[in-house]
C-alpha cells in the first residue's frame, strides 16, 4: 500500500507517477480524506482530554457538596463518552475510506520503465532461440491428435461446468513431470527454499498483496469469507508480514506449486480457448524478500532462473519490459 507519508510530503511527485499509469490527479481525493480522517482522530484526543479534566472535577464537587457543578460534571463526561465513541467511529470509517483507495491505486513505476498506452509500447530487451517454422498449418494445443484423449474439456464441463480440464493418461505425467522438473531446479540449483503453502487465505494476506480490493471479482470467496489464492505470490509474500527481520538474514527466496483458482471475470472478448484462462490451473511460483537495495538485482536473478527453465525446455521466447500502460 502507499505510504501516506509520502504523499502528503510530495502529492506532486505522487500523482507525476499516477500519470503514467493512467490515473490523474489522485492525491487530492487521498489528502482529503486523510485530512478529515486526522481532524476526527484530534476532536476525539480534544474529546478525551476534555473528558479527563472533568472526571478528576467530578470527585472535588462532590466533596464540596456542589451538587449542581457535580451534575453538570457528571453529565458533561457522559456527553464526551458519547462524543469519542462518535468520533473514534467515524475516524475508523474514513481510515477503511483511505485504506480501500490506496489499495486501488498501482504501484509507482520505475523511472525506467518505457511510457506507453498497450502491450504495443512494451519494449523488447532479450530473445533466445528462434520458434520452430512448419511446412504445415499448425494446430492448436488441444486439437493434436496425441493430446486429445488427455485433454477432456467435456467431461471437466459435467463436472465443474466451463473453464476447467480433466487430464489423463500422458497428459497428467507430463503436467506432473514440468512441476516436478522446476522445483528440483528451482531448489537444487537456484538456492530457493520449496514451500507448501494453504490455499486458503484471509483477507489480509489477500490485501497484502494488493489483491483486495482491485481483484475482488476475479478471486472467489468461500461462505466462511476465506479466499481461495489466485497464485501462491499471496502465501509465500505474506509469510513475512507483520514480520521484523534482520537484514543479515536476506534474501529469503521462496517457491511454491500450488493449485490456484481465478473467476477471470474481466476476461470478456480475450481467449479461453483449451487450457487458456482456465479457473483452477496450477503454477511453479518464486517469492524473494529482500532489502529494497539489492531489489533491481534479486529481480535480475529471479528472471534468469525463470528464464533457464524455458532454456532446458528448449522453448524459443522473448523477454520484453512492460510499459506503464501494460503493466497491470
Amino acid at each position: 500500500m502507499h505510504d501516506i507519508r509520502a504523499i502528503r510530503e510530495n502529492p506532486a511527485a505522487f500523482d507525476a507517477a499516477m500519470v503514467k499509469r493512467g490515473i490523474s490527479g489522485a492525491s487530492s481525493e487521498i489528502l482529503a480524506i486523510d485530512a478529515e480522517r486526522r481532524a476526527k482522530i484530534a476532536a476525539s484526543e480534544a474529546a478525551q482530554a476534555e473528558r479527563n479534566t472533568a472526571s478528576k472535577e467530578v470527585g472535588a464537587a462532590k466533596a464540596k457538596g456542589d451538587e449542581v457543578e457535580f451534575e453538570r460534571l457528571r453529565t458533561l463526561v457522559a456527553e464526551k463518552k458519547d462524543q469519542i465513541a462518535r468520533l473514534e467511529a467515524e475516524a475508523k470509517a474514513e481510515d477503511e475510506r483511505l485504506r480501500d483507495v490506496l489499495m486501488g491505486l498501482p504501484n509507482l513505476p520505475y523511472d525506467d520503465v518505457p511510457d506507453g498506452a498497450d502491450e504495443d509500447d512494451n519494449v523488447e530487451i532479450h530473445r533466445w532461440g528462434e520458434p520452430p517454422a512448419f511446412d504445415f498449418k499448425p494446430k492448436e494445443h488441444f486439437e493434436i491428435d496425441g493430446v486429445k484423449p488427455g485433454m477432456d474439456f467435456e467431461t471437466a464441463a459435467k463436472l465443474s461446468g466451463s473453464r476447467f480440464v480433466l487430464m489423463s493418461g500422458a497428459v497428467a505425467r507430463v503436467h506432473r513431470a514440468l512441476a516436478q522438473m522446476m522445483l528440483d531446479i528451482h531448489t537444487t540449483e537456484n538456492g530457493l527454499t520449496e514451500t507448501i503453502t494453504p490455499v486458503l487465505v484471509r483477507d489480509e494476506a489477500m490485501y497484502g498483496t494488493n489483491q483486495l480490493p482491485k481483484f475482488a471479482e476475479d478471486s472467489y470467496q468461500t461462505r466462511e469469507g476465506m479466499w481461495l489464492i489466485p497464485t501462491s505470490e499471496v502465501t509465500l509474500t505474506n509469510i513475512v508480514r507483520e514480520t521484523i527481520i534482520d537484514a543479515d538474514y536476506l534474501p529469503r527466496r521462496y517457491t511454491a506449486h500450488t493449485q490456484c483458482f481465478r473467476s477471470e471475470a474481466g476476461s470478456a472478448g480475450k481467449d479461453t480457448s483449451g487450457m487458456l484462462r482456465q479457473h483452477q490451473f496450477e503454477k511453479v511460483e518464486m517469492v524473494t524478500i529482500c532489502h529494497p537495495d539489492t531489489s533491481d538485482d534479486e529481480q535480475k536473478r529471479m528472471l534468469g532462473c525463470a528464464e533457464g527453465i524455458l532454456q532446458r525446455l528448449g522453448l524459443a521466447y522473448r523477454t520484453i519490459v512492460l510499459c506503464t500502460g501494460d503493466m497491470g
